[in-house]
């Protein structure tokens, strides 16, 4: 059992946990919860290693690498502010090739780690080909985005692209943006496209219009500004799913 936070592992967590650029340089990345566990091996995911308070983890998946902790280092290691029963860490797998014709969903500028992984989520359960973050959008593998997906990112196709990046894949990109010839998305076949969502604040940016064939909006009350990012992104993949069934 670890009880001490000089641990090496102890120390190599929290790291992770903390930092963007220490994740992506290990290529490992935190989840916590069961739930997530049982995803994760249900898709056969890299485990890397698992931190449990109890041997009822070890038990249950008598194939991984459990490590028992105290409660104490249990919750230090945790990005939670009340731990879960179990914290493991994944390898970072690489994104696969995106489809320009397939359906996919671009992310510009979502900071909200919640709000990009509800997305990544929502994504996953319509069917969405690839997700894809561009702009100052939140790390795929801070733990916040993570939990917020459920699950669902072991599943889910997701990659962060630069401008130029995207750019270079051509795809038959839609923005959501209002203007003068933004096209109702109750009229607009979106069973093969590609939509760009900017922030609720900032919207899409200049560089993400630039590459946007054309402009739709979702049509809601004249007194409602905008909606929640990963809300109005779920009712654009909703629209999309529900065109090819």
């Amino acid at each position: 059992m670890i009880t001490s936070r000089a641990n090496a592992a102890v120390k190599h967590i929290k790291k992770l946990v903390n930092e963007r650029e220490y994740r992506y340089a290990v290529g490992e990345f935190v989840c916590d919860g069961l739930r997530c566990l049982r995803e994760a091996v249900t898709c056969e995911s890299a485990i890397t290693a698992v931190f449990a308070r109890s041997d009822s983890i070890a038990e249950e998946f008598p194939t991984l690498p459990v490590t028992r902790v105290s409660p104490e280092i249990l919750q230090h290691i945790s990005p939670l502010k009340t731990a879960q029963e179990v914290i493991f860490t994944c390898k970072i797998a690489p994104p696969k090739p995106i489809d320009a014709s397939a359906r996919n969903i671009v992310l510009d500028g979502i900071q909200d780690p919640g709000n990009v992984g509800t997305i990544i989520r929502s994504a996953a359960a319509f069917g969405i080909d690839s997700v894809i973050l561009t702009g100052a959008c939140a790390d795929i593998y801070n733990p916040k985005t993570v939990r917020a997906t459920m699950g669902a990112l072991f599943r889910q196709n997701a990659a962060a692209l630069t401008y130029d990046e995207l750019r270079a894949l051509n795809l038959p990109l839609l923005g959501a943006a209002l203007g003068g010839d933004s096209a109702d998305i109750r009229t607009t076949d979106l069973s093969a496209a590609s939509v760009a969502v900017g922030s609720e604040g900032a919207g899409l940016s200049d560089e993400v219009l630039a590459m946007c064939r054309s402009r739709i909006i979702i049509p809601m009350e004249p007194e409602t500004e905008s909606l929640n990012a990963a809300v109005a992104a779920s009712i654009l993949m909703w629209e999309m799913y529900q065109c090819q069934h």
